[in-house]
């Protein structure tokens, strides 16, 4: 039985297990991060493929009945404990694949953590919410478009494979899901930012009250003479907004009021 507050809703449907093994890259002996793994819906599908999987699970429960699974796939590992709290650095040394079907209201914090690792990754397959999805792949000038938008697409290269209806979890969810696919690198490497976390807390930054001008938003760090300078230099509107620009351009920006 799922559990309401760990945001359990298992992928029940062995069609929609199936069709998403489909899309998943199949390179014999690649290693697999999967996150949550539940009952193993697709514990054995990674496992199919020959190579090292790394199944992390926070429900003791379904640890133990994992644990009693992995004994006839062979080359998986159950590691339990939030995914959260898990040094993904220490479970592998070379470079992973990542499955999730994440707990809607962790997605944010969960793909940050990821990111974190970006130089390890070799992509990055999670079913979520369906406007998570949205907002993940929103290009600038979209009402969807934000910080989680721009921080995705620096780091990754992510696309919507399809959707997924409240039927094939049990149980349903409320909303559609969505399974999102990401390659990385992302537009960041060519970007040439030598410090990321600063430039995406710039970016969140300018993000910090959406319905705000860019002018506004950028008061806190530095004065407004100098960012009405900075916004010509860039070429970008003194009444822009955050959600107008592209991460060139807030590379760009960046670079100038640094």
């Amino acid at each position: 039985m799922a559990r309401q507050k760990l945001g359990q809703h298992f992928l029940g449907d062995a069609s929609w297990q199936r069709r998403i093994f489909e899309t998943l890259p199949k390179d014999a002996g690649d290693t697999w991060i999967e996150i949550g793994a539940g009952h193993g819906e697709m514990t054995r599908f990674l496992a199919s493929q020959g190579g090292r999987v790394i199944a992390i699970e926070t429900d003791q429960a379904l640890v133990e009945r994992l644990r009693s699974q992995s004994a006839q796939w062979g080359n998986v590992e159950i590691v339990p404990g939030d995914i959260l709290e898990t040094d993904l650095r220490k479970l592998t040394e070379g470079n992973f694949h990542v499955y999730g079907n994440l707990p809607y209201y962790i997605t944010s914090p969960i793909l940050h953590q990821l990111f974190d690792c970006a130089e390890r990754l070799s992509s990055i397959h999670i079913v979520i919410q369906r406007e998570v999805a949205e907002r993940i792949v929103a290009q600038p000038g979209c009402r969807d478009y934000g910080y989680l938008s721009a921080a995705c697409q620096f780091y990754a290269r992510p696309e919507i494979a399809f959707e997924i209806p409240p039927g094939a979890f049990r149980p349903p969810p409320r909303v559609t899901s969505a399974l999102v696919r990401m390659t990385l690198p992302g537009e960041g490497a060519s970007l040439g930012i030598s410090d990321q976390k600063r430039f995406l807390d710039f970016i969140q930054n300018c993000f910090a009250q959406k319905r705000k001008t860019l002018r506004n938003n950028l008061r806190s760090v530095a004065s407004g003479e100098r960012i009405h300078r900075t916004l010509a230099a860039c070429g970008i509107s003194p009444d822009a907004r955050a959600e107008q620009l592209s991460l060139a351009k807030f590379a760009g920006l960046f670079a100038e009021l640094q």
